[in-house]
């Protein structure tokens, strides 16, 4: 039985108590591993490198636990990599006793600038609680401490705000517990003679491995929580890598259970200190559910779980079909109504519109043998969309896709027109050779939408074409020191943030690992 209503800002939820207890069930245990600094490095400006700032190595760890720090002073320690987990360290007074406690700041950044442009300076319209940083004092010398959040880091400062001036301060020990809740222990091996696709899908697996926690989490630095659009495309690496399908069926059941009243599941959910859905719905998202759930099921067999899940997932392809006006095109509005990418400008209506056919074509795979009474109703609805889009959306004069009353050309809508496998396979690689050829003014963003672009090009068998995208763009990062990849990236603007400040974004982000699905699925 499902609880009384609960109310969510204005927003009326439906918490289900036994999707909830199936997914409280399936709660992992996480794997630690100490991470020890690299090196202690120095920041100086270099407008040569992405982020604007080169770090140079100024001492060897072993040195780093010989110094003596003062007030005032200050050190930037590179871990070597991208880590998740919980600061440890071990400091000592030096010199006279401790007549003061001692005031440190820790700094934790995924990129340079995070640890050396001042805080005090962002602007961005995402809260500023989201920048690491934490003060800690030390009441007593020597002292041992584990700071009881959780960062996301490879690079960590230390200030000495304040000290007695008859002692200073020396670290005896630092590291950290990064947590993760993927085994890479049997991870099937990746080998190519292309060094470049093999470091690829190095990357793009630690950066899935750092955002599998709890549940499979969009960052571990900022959100971290479990976001539908996110948990698609993290599903599919796990598939052919770490393989951990109960921490899809989690998400799946999180999903699940708490609902809006009328059914539609959130964007995205929060699992502590209890699970709450967000109260951001949106149609590409809640249709994706439906997706989430045809591809666990096509890798587990796990019918139990579609028995339970179905009826929330053709809940999602019932309350999105009433947005379906009377042309058979899904209809447009001003609000944030549908994701599909991290553009301002983006007109989402034809992408959506190619989304709603996609997500049908999915839950036809699934009632084709588990409820076969509504194959003719989907095969009807998926036929009578496509001709819709064909005779509302082409616009014959600039072979493109239009989009929105002001018939918007952009990326978006001619690569979701493919995925909904709209017009013949040879219109569809004409489009794409188009969309290369002739790019619309209103582009990709990020590696989210890049990975339906590339997803696209395989449908259409352009393997080559697909090889170098991933090559061109995730390669990009790799050149640019990602050693996990970055949730935006756009080499033409490096600085570019939906959130008004790079210091914000995202640098682990879980949208961006699908490499690692393409190459080794397809092989590439």
């Amino acid at each position: 039985m499902s609880q009384a209503l609960q109310q969510n800002g204005h927003i009326k939820m439906v918490r289900h108590p036994y999707m909830l207890s199936k997914a409280q069930e399936l709660i992992p245990d996480l794997w630690h591993h100490d991470i020890l600094p690299h090196a202690i490095v120095s920041a100086q400006p270099d407008s040569q490198q992405i982020h604007g700032w080169r770090a140079n190595v100024v001492n060897t760890r072993d040195e780093f636990f010989q110094h003596d720090l003062a007030q005032g002073e200050h050190v930037i320690i590179d871990f070597g990599q991208h880590c998740v987990g919980y600061l440890e360290f071990a400091c000592e007074a030096v010199g006279s006793p401790p007549d003061a406690p001692a005031h440190l700041q820790f700094i934790f950044g995924e990129t340079l600038p995070e640890v050396v442009e001042p805080f005090s300076e962002y602007n961005g319209w995402l809260s500023s609680s989201w920048l690491q940083q934490q003060d800690c004092y030390l009441d007593e010398l020597p002292n041992r401490t584990r700071l009881p959040r959780r960062y996301c880091c490879r690079y960590l400062r230390i200030n000495v705000v304040a000290l007695s001036r008859k002692f200073q301060l020396r670290f005896t020990s630092l590291k950290l517990d990064t947590v993760t809740s993927a085994s890479l222990a049997n991870l099937p091996a990746y080998n190519s003679a292309d060094h470049p696709l093999t470091r690829i899908d190095d990357v793009a697996v630690k950066t899935l491995k750092n955002c599998m926690q709890v549940v499979f989490e969009d960052g571990p630095k900022r959100d971290r929580r479990l976001w539908l659009g996110d948990l698609r495309l993290q599903a599919l690496v796990n598939d052919v890598t770490v393989k951990n399908y109960a921490l899809v069926k989690r998400c799946l059941y999180l999903f699940a259970a708490m609902t809006r009243e009328d059914g539609m599941v959130s964007a995205n959910i929060f699992v502590k200190p209890q699970v709450i859905a967000d109260d951001t719905f949106l149609f590409d998202y809640a249709l994706f559910f439906v997706d989430v759930l045809q591809e666990y099921v096509a890798a587990t067999h796990d019918n139990a779980t579609l028995a339970d899940l179905w009826p929330v997932a053709w809940r999602q392809i019932e309350l999105a079909m009433e947005r379906v006006a009377e042309n058979g095109i899904v209809r447009d509005s001003n609000d944030w109504w549908s994701f599909i990418d991290w553009h301002e400008d983006l007109n989402k209506q034809a992408a959506s519109q190619g989304v709603l056919i996609y997500c049908l074509n999915k839950a036809l795979e699934l009632v084709r043998t588990y409820d076969s009474s509504k194959v003719t109703w989907l095969e009807a609805q998926i036929a009578t969309l496509k001709s819709a889009a064909l005779r509302e959306l082409w616009d014959q004069k600039s072979g493109f896709f239009v989009s929105g009353s002001a018939r918007q050309i952009s990326c978006a809508s001619q690569v979701w027109m493919v995925l909904a496998d709209i017009g013949t396979p040879e219109s569809q690689r004409q489009l794409l050779a188009k969309l290369q050829s002739h790019p619309p003014e209103i582009q990709m963003n990020t590696p989210y939408m890049m990975h339906h672009y590339v997803a696209a090009l395989l449908q259409v068998n352009e393997r080559e074409q697909a090889t170098q995208e991933i090559k061109r763009y995730w390669g990009a990062m790799v050149e640019h020191g990602a050693d996990t990849f970055w949730e935006l990236f756009d080499p033409q603007r490096p600085d570019f943030s939906p959130y008004g400040s790079k210091l914000i974004n995202s640098y682990c982000h879980a949208w961006s690992c699908t490499p690692s699905w393409f190459i080794r699925k397809y092989q590439l």
